[in-house]
């Protein structure tokens, strides 16, 4: 399956994409090696969207599976949506120390760090609601429900909010055209990191969801031997 060949290719791209990070692509003139920290950032900003987007699919997937064909559909939703929360903070954290490096501070409230906030804000009220609904049997459906309402917000704060006003990313300061110019090696070397970061969550999601089904099974043995 074409899953299971993205999961074990995070074997081969993660320390490839370390390795072009760090040896092979050049620094960029003007931030030296503090540019390397793209390969990181960039990477994770994408998924921590990618897994939010998931869960919002799986969540629909959830809703409509009357029959329940496809079980937990709600928890693979929730497992997801973690991994997406986890790495919205490890892009949070990359960004903060490239802000520092290159502007002096850690945190300036820039319009892309003001909507990772909004972002994180509204996932974590996913959290929160979900954690309050807990023994209630219309969790999956309220939380699946939540879910998709929050999806349908990522494309205006992740695309267009950020564009709205003008931005402290070095694009804007670097090229008067606000496109980044990345040579061929550099190019390439973020190609990687995102295909390793993206197999990285696939990973990551289909351990979660083997624990999800060998808790479910357990338990479900546990109740018949009552």
């Amino acid at each position: 399956m074409l899953i299971r060949q993205v999961i074990k290719s995070f074997y081969i791209l993660m320390p490839l994409a370390i390795l072009m990070a760090f040896l092979w692509a050049p620094s960029a003139e003007i931030l030296g090696d503090f540019s390397r920290i793209i390969y990181f950032h960039v990477p994770l900003a994408w998924v921590s969207v990618l897994a939010f987007l998931v869960s919002g699919v799986l969540s629909a997937a959830y809703l409509f599976d009357k029959k329940q064909r496809y079980p937990w559909l709600d928890e693979k939703a929730f497992n997801s949506a973690s991994i997406g929360m986890a790495f919205a903070l490890l892009a949070v954290i990359t960004g903060s120390l490239w802000a520092k490096l290159t502007w002096g501070s850690f945190w300036n409230w820039d319009p892309r760090e003001t909507s990772i906030v909004v972002i994180l804000l509204i996932y974590i009220a996913y959290f929160s609601l979900r954690s309050a609904l807990a023994g209630n049997d219309r969790r999956g459906v309220i939380g699946s429900s939540y879910l998709i309402l929050a999806m349908m917000t990522l494309p205006f704060f992740v695309f267009l909010a950020p564009r709205i006003y003008d931005s402290l990313h070095p694009e804007t300061i670097i090229n008067a055209d606000r496109t980044p110019h990345l040579d061929d090696r550099m190019r390439m070397t973020l190609l990687i990191s995102i295909f390793a970061f993206t197999s990285l969550y696939a990973y990551i999601l289909h351990l979660m969801n083997r624990a999800l089904a060998v808790a479910k099974r357990l338990e479900e043995e546990y109740h018949a031997a009552d």
